[in-house]
């Protein structure tokens, strides 16, 4: 527990740089019972709450507001892998554990966690959960929600929720610990998880693929579908612009491809004769015109250099100045035409601006970004026409039966578009479940719903 300003300020700020609050303490509990008993105490003294595990968030939901009321609480020392059980192929650890330290532990044991991201080295189990986190693997294993066989949490009250033992049927009423997966510390701080693992890869193969087109991506996916089945793990696009910006950032990388493309697609096969299999399939996808060139990556070393390119895409667009960053879906047979229409559209009610999608399309997420023209001041741009931008695009995802928040979160970023856009029932919902569980609302304030 500390007050000491210089030690809680570098938590005080969120990712993007958006958000910079103030805390009055930071508490880091060493487990459950000591995190109960200071949420007993702040309880008793209508002391707030603001949770945080590794700060890598996109939507402020770990940020305090500027207040300066509010004890940030810091899951970092709860890193503890408790059991990894090979047999029932699942892991018990604390909220604090990074997601790639659980990478190197369910390898080591001839597992692997099924969900990974560009920010898997400071990313904590207990973050993930909270948003209900994607990733890159989305396509075939499904989001956070999908890996969590058993929930720690605790509750507003200072007690402990503990469903950690997994059961495949269990008909006691409702599924209490869905209520904690997405909820983004509003009905209790998540402390530790029993996790889903599968069996390690046998084998992988990464391709890169040139594209005319988004439409081009789409049919891609389509065709891979088809030919590869379970084997497609991963389907990525990003359009030229953005791989361009990576080559900025990152001063030793290389273009895969000896020539540029509109259009880029990541694709990923897992099992056993995956290099035979993509070779057949890029083959007939090249009969057919559904690509423009691609490369089979020859090495362990070059599939990870292809990933490193998709996963610098947000700090290198990040890295070229303000922007508006919406982490949108759409059904997924949509996707190619609603980037194919929001693009043209939002550059030409903002001149200036350059907009782009890129991302997940085989789950219909992508993450739309809308730059700021040069020059401009970001933080009046982002008050002034940024958040005009960010209406318009929410109002044409939500006409298009979209969702604002696919994989993010709604933080303090959405809340007012959550509130503006959410269905009228579901939204009641939301504050019911939330006024029962925390009546003071003194779990992580502002986030996620309204005051």
């Amino acid at each position: 527990f500390t007050c000491d300003p210089d030690l809680i300020e570098p938590w005080l700020t969120d990712w993007r740089g958006r958000y910079t609050g103030a805390a009055r303490a930071m508490a880091s509990p060493a487990n459950a019972q000591e995190l109960a008993e200071l949420v007993r105490l702040c309880a008793a003294h209508g002391v707030p709450i603001v949770p945080q595990g590794g700060n890598s968030g996109m939507s402020g939901g770990a940020t305090p507001d500027r207040s300066g009321e509010a004890v940030l609480v810091s899951l970092r020392r709860m890193n503890a892998i408790r059991a990894l059980d090979q047999g029932a192929m699942s892991v018990q650890c604390e909220a604090g554990v990074v997601l790639q330290s659980l990478h190197d532990a369910a390898e080591a044991q001839g597992l692997r966690f099924p969900l990974t991201l560009g920010g898997k080295g400071s990313a904590t189990i207990g973050g993930l959960i909270s948003t209900n986190a994607g990733g890159t693997q989305v396509l075939r294993h499904g989001s956070m929600r999908a890996q969590v066989l058993g929930l720690e949490a605790v509750l507003a009250d200072g007690t402990i929720y503990s469903a950690l033992t997994p059961l495949k049927k269990d008909n006691r009423g409702f599924d209490l610990k869905q209520l904690f997966i997405g909820s983004e510390g509003t009905l209790g701080i998540i402390t530790a998880a029993t996790l889903r693992l599968v069996p390690a890869v046998a084998d992988r193969t990464v391709a890169w693929i040139g594209l005319g087109s988004v439409q081009q991506a789409r049919a891609l996916l389509l065709h891979c579908q088809d030919h590869a089945g379970d084997a497609l793990e991963g389907f990525e696009v990003l359009p030229q612009s953005c791989l361009d910006a990576v080559l900025a950032y990152l001063p030793d990388a290389r273009a895969p491809l000896a020539q540029p493309h509109p259009w880029h697609a990541l694709i990923e096969l897992v099992g056993t004769g995956t290099r035979e299999l993509a070779e057949t399939v890029l083959a007939s996808a090249l009969e057919r015109g559904l690509i423009e060139d691609a490369v089979v990556a020859a090495s362990e070393s070059q599939a990870e250099a292809f990933w490193t390119l998709r996963e610098s895409v947000s700090p290198a667009e990040r890295a070229k100045g303000p922007a508006m960053q919406h982490d949108i879906a759409v059904p997924v047979e949509r996707m190619a035409d609603f980037l194919e229409q929001a693009v043209p559209l939002m550059e030409a009610r903002w001149p200036g601006t350059r907009a782009f999608g890129f991302g997940h399309l085989g789950d219909g997420n992508v993450h739309f970004h809308v730059q700021a023209p040069a020059g401009v001041d970001r933080s009046t741009w982002e008050h002034s026409e940024g958040k005009a931008i960010s209406q318009a695009v929410d109002d044409l995802v939500t006409a298009w039966d979209g969702t604002i928040s696919a994989e993010h979160g709604i933080g303090q970023l959405k809340v007012d578009e959550l509130e503006r856009l959410a269905d009228p029932v579901a939204l009641a919902l939301l504050h019911k479940v939330k006024a029962a569980l925390d009546p003071q609302g003194l779990f992580n304030p502002g986030k996620l719903l309204a005051r």
